[in-house]
Protein backbone atom coordinates (compact mmCIF):
# COMPACT_ATOMS: atom_id res chain seq x y z
CA UNK A 1 0.00 0.00 0.00
CA UNK A 2 1.52 3.52 -1.15
CA UNK A 3 1.52 6.40 0.58
CA UNK A 4 -1.61 8.09 -1.08
CA UNK A 5 -3.80 4.54 -0.51
CA UNK A 6 -2.62 5.44 3.15
CA UNK A 7 -3.58 8.84 2.94
CA UNK A 8 -7.42 8.18 1.43
CA UNK A 9 -7.84 4.91 4.04
CA UNK A 10 -6.86 7.21 6.71
CA UNK A 11 -9.05 9.93 5.49
CA UNK A 12 -12.15 8.03 5.15
CA UNK A 13 -11.63 6.08 8.22
CA UNK A 14 -11.87 9.52 10.22
CA UNK A 15 -15.96 9.68 8.97
CA UNK A 16 -16.66 6.32 8.53
CA UNK A 17 -18.85 4.31 11.50
CA UNK A 18 -18.32 1.25 10.35
CA UNK A 19 -14.63 1.15 10.17
CA UNK A 20 -14.38 -2.84 9.52
CA UNK A 21 -16.80 -3.27 6.93
CA UNK A 22 -14.43 -0.52 4.39
CA UNK A 23 -13.18 -2.00 1.44
CA UNK A 24 -10.33 -0.46 -0.86
CA UNK A 25 -9.75 -1.80 -4.49
CA UNK A 26 -6.76 -0.30 -6.30
CA UNK A 27 -6.91 -0.82 -9.51
CA UNK A 28 -3.77 0.60 -11.92
CA UNK A 29 -5.20 1.60 -15.67
CA UNK A 30 -3.11 3.13 -18.64
CA UNK A 31 -2.87 6.57 -17.70
CA UNK A 32 -4.13 6.39 -13.87
CA UNK A 33 -4.14 4.33 -10.95
CA UNK A 34 -8.01 3.89 -9.27
CA UNK A 35 -9.15 3.52 -5.63
CA UNK A 36 -12.26 2.54 -4.84
CA UNK A 37 -14.05 2.85 -1.57
CA UNK A 38 -17.02 0.81 -0.89
CA UNK A 39 -19.08 1.68 1.96
CA UNK A 40 -22.06 0.56 3.63
CA UNK A 41 -24.92 2.59 2.69
CA UNK A 42 -25.11 3.90 6.32
CA UNK A 43 -20.95 5.67 5.61
CA UNK A 44 -22.00 7.20 2.44
CA UNK A 45 -23.57 10.32 3.74
CA UNK A 46 -21.21 10.88 6.39
CA UNK A 47 -17.87 10.35 4.31
CA UNK A 48 -19.42 12.08 1.29
CA UNK A 49 -20.48 14.71 3.45
CA UNK A 50 -23.17 17.84 2.17
CA UNK A 51 -22.95 18.69 -1.20
CA UNK A 52 -20.06 16.61 -1.56
CA UNK A 53 -17.54 18.50 0.46
CA UNK A 54 -15.50 16.06 2.03
CA UNK A 55 -14.97 13.86 -1.12
CA UNK A 56 -14.23 16.90 -2.82
CA UNK A 57 -11.70 17.73 -0.47
CA UNK A 58 -9.92 14.52 0.03
CA UNK A 59 -9.62 14.21 -4.33
CA UNK A 60 -7.87 18.02 -4.12
CA UNK A 61 -5.63 16.08 -1.05
CA UNK A 62 -4.91 12.76 -3.33
CA UNK A 63 -3.95 15.50 -6.08
CA UNK A 64 -1.86 17.21 -4.01
CA UNK A 65 -0.10 14.56 -3.00
CA UNK A 66 0.47 13.10 -5.55
CA UNK A 67 3.98 12.97 -7.06
CA UNK A 68 4.62 15.23 -10.75
CA UNK A 69 6.26 12.00 -12.18
CA UNK A 70 3.62 9.68 -11.06
CA UNK A 71 0.22 8.56 -12.46
CA UNK A 72 -3.03 10.49 -11.95
CA UNK A 73 -4.81 8.78 -8.88
CA UNK A 74 -8.66 8.70 -9.17
CA UNK A 75 -10.87 8.49 -5.87
CA UNK A 76 -14.29 6.73 -6.19
CA UNK A 77 -16.31 6.24 -3.32
CA UNK A 78 -19.37 3.73 -3.80
CA UNK A 79 -21.98 1.74 -2.09
CA UNK A 80 -21.40 -1.64 -1.43
CA UNK A 81 -23.62 -4.06 -3.09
Amino acid sequence: MDKIEKLVKFVVEQFAEYKDKIEYKTEEKETAIEITVLLEEADMGKVIGKQGKIAKALRTLVKASTPRDSKKYIVEIKEKA
